[in-house]
């Protein structure tokens, strides 16, 4: 449990029974953070239907692809989460799949808390390597947020989408998840 500006946050591993709040989740934060860089029809209509599908599979199939998702939340309500895939790729290491804060905490320190509680399992559980993520190339605030985070923007690609789009992203990358305890600045409650 960490304290800052007053907020109770806990930090919890999620269960197959966070699933339909982790999607709910998911699926709010894109409607808020990729209008106009994913179509409207997707946003308005299917993301949640998919996002609540994606997030049944991964529980389902955990033990063929392993991942953990660490929750963080405020008041018993779920505040943001992260989500990795570790050992995913031989050259990067872990790969951070999902990190979203619910719209109306964003900015408030969640999301850096996640990114820390991330690396700090990963050092933990002795994982080789660093830590990477895709961002979306037109997703300036997410750029801004993972550069302020000591993330290395270290390739350009063009991906598919689930609304069927492909988008140019960059490729965000920690050569070592300890880099990101270092600017760690909440306090831990003992």
């Amino acid at each position: 449990m960490v304290v800052f500006d007053r907020i109770m946050l806990i930090l919890r591993e999620a269960t197959r029974h966070d699933a339909a709040a982790i999607a709910k989740l998911h699926a709010d934060s894109w409607r808020s953070a990729y209008r106009g860089m994913l179509s409207d029809e997707y946003l308005n209509n299917r993301v949640y239907i998919e996002r609540t599908a994606l997030w049944q599979q991964r529980f389902s199939e955990r033990a063929e692809k392993p991942f953990f998702v660490i929750l963080a939340e405020v008041e018993e309500e779920l505040a943001g989460f992260g989500c990795v895939f570790p050992d995913e790729h031989q050259t990067y290491g872990a790969f951070l799949d999902n990190l979203h804060v619910v719209p109306q905490r964003t900015g408030q320190g969640i999301g850096r808390r996640l990114l820390s509680a991330v690396a700090e399992r990963l050092l933990t559980d002795e994982g080789r390597g660093g830590l990477y993520l895709w961002v979306i190339e037109r997703n300036a605030r997410a750029r801004q947020f993972y550069a302020k985070a000591g993330a290395l923007e270290v390739e350009c690609a063009e991906l598919s989408m689930p609304d069927g789009s492909r988008q140019k992203e960059m490729r965000c990358f920690w050569p070592n998840p300890a880099r990101l305890l270092a600017t760690h600045t909440l306090e831990t409650v003992q």
